[in-house]
């Protein structure tokens, strides 16, 4: 059975553990996605949000390791049966599901500091995420951000003043102060347009790439 792409240009992928038949996570393919994923033996995805292609554990390194693909009668649902190397939540978790809608709680979840599997940076971005989408009534500086596009941007252009006047004749400590600041409003800026820090990551790594900055440091020396 086929995949009719024209008609499920976007299909469903439930990644589910090969041993324990544990459901992992909920994702979605497009057909490049799924080409890519049986050439490579690796899951990729395709980000609705980001709108690109994405090889789950790029940044983390927590890979899913394809061991079966099941189609539904309909062809238009994936079951990964996967090896997750790693978690296959961002928050640490072993799987993406662990609220009970009915008992109203946390299920009991192995969880994983997620600062040393992503680094603060992906962590945080995370958090503003979960504050973004977040139906609770929270009163967070983040989520006062997210809800007043311009107080956000005036907080972003005010930061980055102050990191170059305290480049130009401040402490270090206040250096440091300041780019944190200014690190902090330019990710929640990133969250409001949903925009991965990967995808910078991404752009840095075409424009500065080891062989790049080998280059100006050979030039450096001339």
């Amino acid at each position: 059975m086929r995949i009719n792409w024209k008609k499920n240009p976007l299909i469903p992928a439930i990644a589910q553990d090969y041993r324990s038949n544990k459901i992992l996570m909920l994702a979605y393919m497009n057909e490049e996605a799924l080409n890519l994923t049986l050439e490579t033996g690796y899951a990729h995805y395709y980000s609705r949000s980001r709108k690109r292609l994405w090889k789950k554990g790029e940044t983390s390194n927590h890979t899913q390791e394809i061991k079966d693909i099941l189609i539904d009668c309909d062809a238009d649902t994936i079951i990964l049966k996967v090896k997750q190397n790693g978690v296959a939540c961002h928050t640490g978790r072993e799987s993406c599901f662990f609220r009970s809608l009915l008992q109203d709680r946390v299920v009991l979840d192995r969880k994983i500091d997620t600062d040393a599997i992503y680094g603060i940076i992906d962590t945080l971005y995370h958090t503003i995420l979960e504050r973004k989408n977040s139906r609770e009534n929270i009163k967070s500086w983040t989520k006062k951000l997210l809800n007043d596009k311009d107080l956000m941007l005036n907080k972003i252009r005010e930061e980055a003043d102050e990191v170059a006047i305290a480049i130009d004749r401040e402490s270090d400590e206040q250096v440091i102060h300041e780019v944190a600041d200014l690190t902090y409003h330019t990710l929640v800026g990133l969250g409001y347009r949903d925009i991965s820090p990967d995808r910078v990551k991404q752009e840095l790594l075409k424009r500065f790439g080891i062989s790049g900055i080998e280059e100006k440091e050979s030039r450096g020396r001339e």
